[in-house]
């Protein structure tokens, strides 16, 4: 009797394990293949090694040579974009208020015949409003609630203009590791080769004060509570 337990028992036992190798078969037989791994190397814009820099060579940046009045003009980016130099800036920079080679060509009155762009009427004029000291106190020239402005257009150069390359840059010629698809649209005609910042454009929008205005009329009739300053206000 002992026999046939142990010959049932081992029976049952290999009829277990041949279903559980039938089973994987199938599974594995079913699974997708494993997919090539990707190496770093592919990752990125560069195409070289992640850990080291020793064979990543940067795109050369190379500005353009040509001399100043010789240059061709570099269409802006978009409506009163900052023109680019087109022109070589090698003894020219960097701009310091007793020395400013650019003025010597871009001045309205020469540009003309210099053939480079002028500097417009937004540069000669101060948007800083003046304030002054009455009995001891510091007193605004205008109402910034009002959001009144004080605006003076003079003859010459505004001292907060006078870095010229803190807006204006050179163009690198170096090829684009991604291709920029942007299109401007100008809203002048001539918006690609000149400023609009002129005459009431200056000015254009400043009114903040109405119904569709960050500040309203409750806020002018309130600018002096204790709630909505920092000083006397309880919190």
């Amino acid at each position: 009797m002992k026999t046939m337990i142990k010959i049932l028992v081992g029976l049952v036992t290999a009829t277990l394990l041949l279903t559980g190798c039938g089973s994987d078969g199938a599974k594995s037989s079913s699974s997708p293949a494993v997919a090539q791994q990707i190496s770093e190397e592919s990752l990125g814009l560069r195409k070289t090694d992640l850990y080291t820099e020793d064979s990543t060579i940067a795109e050369k940046t190379e500005y353009r040579t040509s001399q100043a009045t010789r240059s061709s003009k570099i269409k802006r980016a978009f409506q009163d974009a900052p023109p680019m130099i087109p022109h070589d800036t090698i003894g020219m920079l960097p701009i310091k208020v007793e020395d400013n080679r650019c003025v010597s060509c871009h001045m309205p009155d020469i540009a003309g015949a210099m053939g480079a762009t002028p500097i417009p009427v937004s540069h000669f004029t101060d948007f800083r409003p003046r304030g002054k000291m009455v009995n001891g106190v510091f007193v605004m020239s205008v109402n910034d609630y009002k959001n009144e402005v004080s605006i003076k257009e003079e003859s010459k150069l505004q001292g907060a203009r006078f870095n010229c390359s803190q807006c204006h840059a050179p163009q690198s010629q170096g090829n684009l590791a991604v291709e920029n698809t942007f299109e401007p649209v100008f809203t002048s005609k001539d918006g690609a080769n000149k400023s609009s910042w002129s005459g009431s454009k200056l000015t254009e929008a400043l009114d903040t004060v109405g119904e569709e205005s960050f500040v309203t009329k409750d806020d002018l009739a309130n600018k002096d509570s204790k709630a909505g300053s920092l000083e006397g206000a309880a919190h």
